[in-house]
């Protein structure tokens, strides 16, 4: 019998899978020090975007059943 795998619960609440295999992050820079920022670049923020190639293996690796 198999043992299941296990996924990484804190990569799995950070990155996306589409339904096309492509692992999506969140921009970086919306949690503090806000007032300052123009509405452009918060709204920039708002959207996902496509992790780097290099670091799809390691991704992959813990989110096995892609979460």
């Amino acid at each position: 019998m198999r043992k299941k795998l296990k996924t990484h619960r804190g990569v799995a609440k950070r990155f996306s899978i589409t339904s096309s295999g492509k692992l999506m992050r969140k921009r970086s820079g919306k949690r503090h020090l806000l007032s300052h920022k123009s509405s452009k670049r918060m709204r920039r923020m708002d959207t996902p975007v496509a992790l780097k190639q290099a670091n799809h293996l390691s991704i992959k690796l813990l989110l096995p059943y892609g979460n």
